[in-house]
């Protein structure tokens, strides 16, 4: 984005130049308030927004992410269309992959579930999975889930839709802006950036898996916890994969893109800390060459292009933290979005657009409010990847 001069004020600052805080703003001018400026620390895309396999998926355990996973890809459906930018959505479906009975019991109760929301997944046979994906060596699996209506878009232009659609309504979008603190004048925040300081009523935190650094800028200590994910691509191939598949106790997971490669990642366990690593290693790569041949023997002599890593932002429930904070009227947060919150963004953003504006509630903010850690009224959702 252009560097423009950061505003005096404003009627919300939001802190995170990702899918999230792009959406809440395009939402937010698209609704009518358009003295709403972005400030990200670095560039757009920089963070896990830019750095994701681009998956959108139905297939949860909790009923409210099947609903709002429903209606996000139907907004992502017609988001090329509306935004006036190509997202190359493919609507392949997910094919998940079991190993184990208690897994597949699991799985069998999420089916229920997300059959009873109109969600067309059902369970399938190791056999009916090798059916849809002929390259499959299915030998070491006793079930597999599939939907064919779940997805996957491109990442970038994603991004770049959401901020130009917002800056076009009035929003504003500044890069290169990181914050350094965060004061409270009477009702209002000052927000402190590299390029400059600005003053709104109301501050949403959606920095990702930089969140708690910026919340402990109020005094605000956050249960949420940052975690490296890789990623890889491989050489372009000629289409023959459709759905997104993954094995669900190992969180491997890869799709094909429609120029080709093969795009994916695998679940690599270390220590936690609040450290943010995004170093690629040589580990990850032999990890996913080893299970991606294991799954699929073919791919043996394909040869890998890239690989990077981003930031998961973990919570202990597998749930966002979202609403104002306590204590901190006028302070929101939206983080804690695990490796979803690209997914969710669409719909999510919708709502807390909506919510800012005093026009509607999602019930979303009462399941996943800060204060669930201290009350212990958790839902935990099971169906995290990766």
């Amino acid at each position: 984005m252009a560097a423009l001069p950061l505003p005096p004020s404003a009627d919300v600052v939001i802190i995170g130049g990702g899918v999230m805080g792009l959406a809440i703003a395009y939402n937010l001018a698209r609704l009518g308030l358009t003295r709403v400026a972005v400030v990200e620390a670095t560039y757009l895309a920089s963070g896990a927004s830019g750095r994701n396999g681009g998956g959108l998926r139905q297939q949860w355990s909790t009923e409210m992410n099947v609903r709002l996973m429903q209606e996000s890809i139907a907004i992502c459906a017609a988001f090329a269309q509306e935004m006036g930018i190509n997202v190359w959505m493919r609507q392949g479906g997910y094919l998940f992959l079991m190993r184990t009975e208690a897994t597949r019991a699991e799985v069998e109760r999420n089916i229920t579930l997300q059959n009873r929301c109109g969600v067309p997944t059902r369970l399938i046979s190791p056999e009916d999975a090798r059916a849809i994906v002929p390259e499959l060596d299915v030998d070491r699996f006793t079930a597999a889930s599939y939907n064919p209506t779940d997805a996957v878009v491109f990442p970038w232009p994603f991004l770049w839709g959401y901020a130009g659609a917002a800056t076009k309504l009035g929003a504003t979008i500044h890069t290169d802006a990181a914050v350094t603190a965060i004061d409270r004048h009477g009702s209002d925040f000052v927000v402190t950036t590299a390029r400059g300081t600005i003053t709104a009523g109301r501050v949403v935190n959606a920095a990702g898996a930089w969140s708690p650094r910026v919340a402990r800028l109020v005094g605000l200590e956050l249960p949420n916890w940052p975690a490296r994910h890789e990623i890889l691509s491989t050489e372009p191939l000629k289409p023959f994969l459709n759905p997104m598949v993954s094995v669900l106790e190992s969180g491997l997971y890869f799709s094909q893109s429609l120029r080709g490669e093969l795009v994916g990642g695998i679940t690599l366990h270390e220590p936690r800390t609040d450290d943010i690593k995004l170093g690629s290693r040589l580990a990850f790569l032999r990890a996913m060459a080893t299970a991606m041949t294991e799954l699929m023997p073919r791919l043996g002599d394909v040869k890998v292009v890239r690989q990077w890593a981003g930031p998961y932002d973990l919570t202990s429930d597998g749930s966002p933290i979202v609403g104002e904070a306590p204590g901190l009227p006028g302070f929101f947060l939206c983080c804690g979005f695990m490796g979803h919150g690209f997914m969710m963004a669409p719909v999510v953003a919708k709502y807390y657009a909506l919510h800012l504006l005093g026009r509607q509630t999602h019930p979303f903010f009462e399941k996943w409010r800060l204060a669930r850690f201290a009350t212990g009224a958790t839902e935990r959702e099971s169906m995290i990847i990766g």
